[in-house]
């Protein structure tokens, strides 16, 4: 019998009450959850702002062959809710030890590096996000902030949780410069196309 494929969406928006009320980060959800479908994935969801269970979210990881990170950029993170969120489900899943039972090295063997414990091996993680930073801020050197980093560089906080557990990060799919952008709709259009690439469906 076929195994059903899972995909875990995790929506980390916050709302702020006349500023950023989640609508397109929504929309992208939307997106990723009609792709999925359409791709026979059972979609397993989570929106941080709504509550959750920690040890229930590790459960949804296990299921879960794909998970998918949707999130604005607040100050060049993830909103404070998602730390929160990692925080409580990653410590549940390494006291569980279904995550990772340590960081990979040991004493027996000095060859063994850090970050290589984990237990989510064939899994796929990826980050979809909403930028107010326009595309052309990133990878040039010559842009005074961010002086030539790419946007994996700046998420290397929230995909090195998921690739010290052992999960494959895949490349991240990016709607900048969303308050002056008059094309967000066409960001919405190729999406699926972004994920029907990289997760090669």
């Amino acid at each position: 019998m076929k195994k059903t494929k899972k995909v875990l969406l995790i929506n980390t928006h916050l709302t702020y009450p006349n500023w950023t009320e989640g609508k397109l980060n929504n929309s992208f959800i939307q997106k990723a959850k009609d792709f999925f479908e359409a791709k026979d994935f059972e979609i397993l969801e989570t929106k941080i702002e709504e509550g959750y269970n920690a040890d229930e979210e590790v459960e949804k990881h296990l299921e879960a062959d794909i998970v998918m990170l949707q999130t604005p950029v607040n100050w060049f993170g993830a909103p404070w809710i998602y730390k929160k969120y990692v925080d409580e489900v990653f410590n549940s899943g390494l006291l569980s030890k279904k995550f990772l039972s340590d960081d990979g090295r040991t004493r027996e063997d000095v060859t063994k590096q850090y970050g290589t414990g984990g237990h989510l091996q064939g899994k796929k993680f990826m980050i979809s996000a909403t930028w107010n930073a326009p595309a052309e801020a990133f990878d040039n050197p010559a842009q005074q902030l961010m002086q030539g980093k790419s946007t994996s560089d700046l998420f290397l906080n929230i995909s090195s949780n998921y690739r010290f557990c052992g999960v494959e990060i895949l490349p991240d799919y990016n709607c900048f410069n969303i308050f002056k952008n008059e094309y967000i709709a066409k960001d919405l259009e190729n999406f699926p196309m972004h994920l029907e690439k990289v997760f090669g469906l």
